[in-house]
């Protein structure tokens, strides 16, 4: 199923506080990179850049002769990769617009068939939507331009095109921008492993900056360096290409309840992450404490260096553990296909600030991203399965329950069991019913 590799993300760690000197070197890096993204964003960002950004040579061209470059000082491996890296933000800006408009297009009742078959053309077509939004006029490749023609002769071209332009001003975000310097990309030529570390080009010439590592790994390909002046460290990202794993035995249909203290409950009443709710709810009182006695002493306090690194390791520790569990459902339920309730967003918080604060710091979007990640690395089908009422209703008879303390009693068949596993059971009929999730 799917593809023969998924892109996974690998990280590998500073083995040590760099020196100042050395920090400052990759910071000014960094703020380089920053600046010229905010250059491409403001330069390319609004709808008269939209004859530029597709494929984005032109704006590769235009940037090597604006001589932001040498003002800057910065190394052409790192100048292009902001370049391309800022150009993709602006891409994904507005594809997430054009879905936005294409979804209320689909529901808007006032408009016809035609009207709105017109539109989504408008909307799949970049030089006709480049077109439209800049008053221009459309001019395609024949064959476009003729299904264009044909498409505009039943509808009022122009009021529709005025209404592309409303939606636009209305549902796209203003221009984007950059304003920490985090990190940077950097290509194969920017970067080489050796000494037990990697040494990272900087913007003076042939000058390198030597970083250990915690292991020994090279890797030959674009990376991301992010940076962490609090403890004078580095991370580096590194996307590479891993093969599906083939598993034999895996065949098995598992449903899902996700929770905040036992992660995991399958619909055999499997748990996996049973150790996470007391990990969070320590975790959690930790943040309110040092939070609490920050207030108290702003003046005298040193500043959040020290907190900051705390609280990374503290949240590496808990992302280590929800790894360790899921590796071991893959292992004991030896799933072909997993069905899970599409999560909702995040709700406003209720009464108890405690509660609150726990709820925010819960690892709901981690856990599900690394289960998909997972499954994809595995050949796993994962489903969105319908979720409403899936905790209330009765697994065995289909009505609905009373939840108290954790378990789950049926009004009407009388059947009583763990809450969670009631719901991941009600989870695996959905989905096996074909109650999912359109992607």
């Amino acid at each position: 199923m799917g593809t023969d590799t998924v892109c996974k993300t690998v990280r590998q760690y500073g083995r040590e506080a760099l020196a100042p000197e050395d920090m400052e070197m990759l910071r000014e890096v960094a703020e380089g990179y920053r600046l010229v993204k905010n250059h491409v964003y403001d330069r390319y960002g609004g709808k008269g850049g939209l004859s530029k950004i597709y494929p984005g040579y032109t704006v590769q061209n235009e940037m090597t002769k604006s001589g932001l470059r040498a003002q800057l000082g910065m190394p052409s491996v790192y100048f292009y990769l902001a370049v391309f890296d800022a150009l993709g933000d602006i891409k994904a800006q507005w594809t997430r617009t054009k879905t936005k408009i294409q979804k209320l297009v689909g529901l808007n009742e006032h408009l016809t068939e035609e009207e709105k078959h017109y539109l989504r053309f408008l909307l799949k077509i970049p030089n006709a939507f480049e077109a439209a939004l800049n008053r221009g006029e459309i001019r395609l490749p024949k064959e476009m331009q003729k299904k264009h023609d044909g498409l505009a002769a039943s509808v009022d071209g122009e009021k529709l095109r005025r209404y592309l332009r409303r939606q636009v001003r209305k549902y796209h975000e203003a221009h984007l921008r950059t304003d920490a310097a985090a990190g940077f990309s950097a290509a194969e030529r920017a970067y080489r492993y050796g000494d037990h570390g990697i040494y990272l080009s900087t913007k003076q010439n042939r000058k390198r900056v030597f970083v250990p590592l915690t292991d020994n790994n090279r890797y030959d390909s674009q990376i991301y360096v992010k940076l962490i002046p609090e403890s004078g460290r580095i991370e580096i990202n590194v996307p590479i290409q891993v093969s599906v794993r083939s598993h034999g035995d895996y065949g098995s249909e598992v449903g899902l309840a996700l929770g905040i203290f036992t992660m995991l409950t399958t619909d055999q009443g499997h748990c996996y992450g049973e150790a996470l709710g007391e990990m969070q709810t320590e975790y959690a009182q930790w943040v309110r404490e040092r939070t609490a006695g920050y207030n108290r002493s702003r003046t005298a306090n040193p500043g959040r260096k020290k907190y900051n690194e705390q609280k990374r390791r503290r949240q590496e520790r808990i992302h280590g553990y929800i790894n360790q569990e899921l590796n071991r459902l893959f292992r004991e339920e030896k799933p072909g296909r997993i069905y899970m309730v599409k999560l909702p967003p995040p709700k406003a918080g209720g009464i108890n600030p405690k509660i609150n604060q726990g709820v925010t710091l819960w690892q709901r979007g981690y856990i599900r991203n690394r289960l998909a990640l997972k499954c994809r690395e595995n050949g796993v089908e994962l489903v969105d399965v319908l979720g409403k009422d899936v905790s209330s209703e009765c697994s065995r008879c289909g009505g609905t329950g009373e939840k108290k303390e954790g378990m789950f009693t049926c009004v009407h068949c009388g059947q009583t069991m763990e809450e969670k596993v009631n719901t991941a059971r009600n989870v695996l009929k959905r989905g096996q019913a074909g109650k999912t999730v359109n992607k």
